[in-house]
């Protein structure tokens, strides 16, 4: 894994081999990521990643928190409460530099404590096929962590609905995975 574009462009993540089945940890490729970042940065989104801030759930390794903070993200929350991927988590902020613009919360993502500041950009990767996507979005939402038009990028094993209070803008496929783009109404 690799950050794809950006101020850290061509850097190596810590290595993680096929992930942990067990805490379902299932890094996100880097052709998938890329992808999706090439859609997101495309303009049809706005300016997604200057100066946002950024909200990582099911956060595994940080990969996707850590590609926008290299596209020019202010800072970023990363939320998992699995034990290697905060291991994973902390050494790939520690590897990047950039502990000043990256805080881990190791908790359940559907149990969010309240937030300090609301998000402009939201990741959402939960396991797949266990319905916790929304619960997290709700979860999110409640405890002021979203801001209004906020971007929220779902990826799933299957497409997702919009849940009550976000639109559905884009849903896309790249292999087994989906990504539905919501905007927070």
């Amino acid at each position: 894994m690799r950050i794809i574009a950006g101020d850290w462009r061509g850097r190596a993540l810590t290595a993680v081999g096929k992930g942990d089945p067990r805490a379902h940890l299932r890094p996100t490729t880097d052709r998938v990521r890329e992808s999706l970042f090439n859609m997101l940065a495309g303009g049809r989104f706005g300016e997604p990643f200057g100066g946002a801030h950024v909200l990582d759930l099911f956060a595994g390794t940080g990969a996707l928190g850590l590609e926008a903070l290299s596209r020019g993200a202010a800072d970023c929350v990363f939320v998992d409460d699995g034990r290697r991927a905060q291991t994973l988590l902390r050494d790939n902020i520690r590897l990047l530099g950039c502990n000043d613009r990256a805080r881990v919360i190791a908790r359940d993502a559907t149990r969010l404590p309240p937030a300090e500041t609301a998000c402009d950009l939201v990741f959402l990767d939960p396991p797949y096929g266990k319905s916790l996507g929304a619960a997290a979005l709700g979860t999110a939402r409640a405890g002021g962590w979203i801001a209004p038009e906020a971007l929220v990028v779902w990826e799933e094993n299957a497409p997702q609905l919009a849940p009550e209070g976000f639109s559905l803008l884009d849903s896309r496929r790249y292999g087994d995975t989906h990504v539905t783009v919501l905007r927070a109404d």
